[in-house]
């Protein structure tokens, strides 16, 4: 199943963030600002982020202009704090009125290769979300490690550990979320088991989501895609009900059409590449004609703050 956290209480958000000490001095502001007013909970809005890259050290920064390997100077750069930026993105969540009931996080959570303090970390600055009412889906990236994170949630199940991907059952589509692991790799039993749940509910449109590009980037870094996403498109092809793919992984926000197919190319939360790209979070809202999508930029005065785009499902 896919790591799914449910909401927690407020009692409960209270004597964690007592517990993080002085990690958590945001914490009581956000959920300050989730108690106010009376907004409920919308089924049919769903929260979309994707490499959010959180580090165990909620003070690290990178250089938001420098793409992976090119030499840094530190006045050349303009410097993004991880932590920062996902901490903003869960307060103007948690001020939607109403709240989108679920929040997908489609991979890469963490900065480095899954460390338990990365997911510790990654865990703490979810938590306001959790006490706002909001349920938490999380895919595996290929800087994520599936296990790690796991054995921090004693709520979940040992014996399904094993079993990746899951079907949220939302009133007016289904939500498929994928696991193409750490090598982008979906594998037979996965697309076999993709294909049934797809078959068998084919009275909703049906939006997939999984962290790799199915096929090789087409923006300005090509960024190597999922080895068997031929396959999966081919399945998606054949399925009218399958309207659209989510993914991450080139940290671009992108959007392309294959047929009936819409292929959504989510921006990072927090670790983009190259100056003046945008860095946030989709805010979707479905109905039975169409999934609106609305990206909202950390820096509200980015150039594409507030772009929508429109899906006829």
């Amino acid at each position: 199943m896919p790591i799914t956290l449910p909401p927690i209480t407020r009692r409960q958000f209270i004597k964690r963030s007592l517990a993080y000490g002085g990690t958590a001095v945001m914490a009581p502001r956000v959920l300050t600002a989730a108690d106010h007013g009376d907004a409920g909970l919308d089924q049919n809005r769903v929260a979309l982020l994707a490499d959010t890259h959180i580090s165990a050290d909620p003070t690290q920064r990178y250089p938001g202009t420098k793409w992976p390997g090119t030499p840094v100077k530190e006045d050349e750069h303009e410097w993004v704090n991880m932590a920062d930026c996902l901490t903003v993105a869960a307060k103007n969540i948690i001020a939607l009125n109403p709240r989108p009931a679920h929040l997908v996080v489609n991979g890469d959570c963490a900065l480095s290769n899954g460390k338990e303090s990365e997911y510790k970390e990654f865990l703490r600055l979810v938590e306001p979300l959790r006490a706002a009412g909001i349920t938490v889906h999380v895919t595996i990236g290929n800087h994520d490690n599936r296990e790690k994170l796991w054995q921090l949630l004693p709520f979940l199940k040992r014996e399904q550990m094993g079993v990746q991907a899951g079907v949220i059952e939302l009133p007016q589509a289904n939500l498929i979320l994928l696991d193409s692991g750490k090598k982008g790799i979906l594998g037979e039993a996965q697309l076999e088991w993709l294909a049934k749940e797809l078959d068998q509910r084919a009275d909703k449109p049906a939006l997939v989501f999984g962290h790799f590009n199915p096929y090789p980037n087409r923006g300005i870094r090509p960024i190597k895609g999922m080895r068997d996403g031929a396959a999966l498109l081919k399945l998606l092809a054949g399925r009218k009900h399958a309207q659209a793919y989510f993914y991450g992984h080139t940290h671009e926000w992108q959007y392309d059409q294959v047929d009936h197919l819409h292929l959504i190319n989510q921006p990072a939360v927090s670790y983009y590449f190259g100056k003046g790209h945008a860095h946030g979070w989709l805010d979707m809202k479905l109905t039975k004609a169409s999934a609106e999508l609305q990206l909202h930029c950390i820096d509200s005065e980015h150039k594409q703050h507030g772009e929508r785009k429109t899906l006829s499902l």
